[in-house]
């Protein structure tokens, strides 16, 4: 199993879950990105995500890489779908673990917050009334909220 990767089919949260557990983590904090129907008045239709995959899998692990070096003891595990998503489906899974929750917590966070800035991901949002690609090559941009 990848604990960074970018696919097509709906993302199972206990598989990067599972990817974070051992008997030194005490603590596991799980992020779920989901599509929203309305956003700033306008009603979504579905979403269609694409990505470059090596990159963006590369860019996933870099995210794992720095939070290892920032939270020592933290272990990370992100997953990304691509392709057509409706409402409510998840986009992303970041799970973080630590021996205590503080580190999972602001780990998780920090991991949502790079994926938006490095990691090659873009959506187009298909509304009623037209569609729009969000993104470029340097910035992600998520429609999606937590849960």
């Amino acid at each position: 199993m990848k604990m960074f990767e970018v696919i097509s089919e709906p993302l199972d949260i206990n598989k990067y879950h599972q990817m974070t557990i051992n008997e030194h983590q005490g603590a596991v904090c799980t992020f779920t990105g989901h599509v929203r129907e309305w956003t700033k008045g306008t009603r979504t239709v579905h979403l269609e995500y694409e990505a470059y995959i090596p990159m963006a899998e590369k860019m996933l692990a870099q995210i794992g890489d720095e939070i290892s070096e920032r939270w020592p003891g933290v272990i990370t595990s992100i997953g990304h779908r691509i392709g057509k998503l409706e409402i409510s489906d998840i986009a992303v899974v970041i799970v973080t673990s630590s021996p205590h929750r503080t580190d999972s917590y602001r780990a998780n966070e920090y991991a949502v917050e790079r994926l938006k800035e490095i990691v090659p991901i873009w959506k187009k949002e298909i509304w009623e009334d037209g569609e729009e690609w969000i993104g470029d090559s340097r910035k992600y941009h998520s429609s999606v909220e937590e849960k």
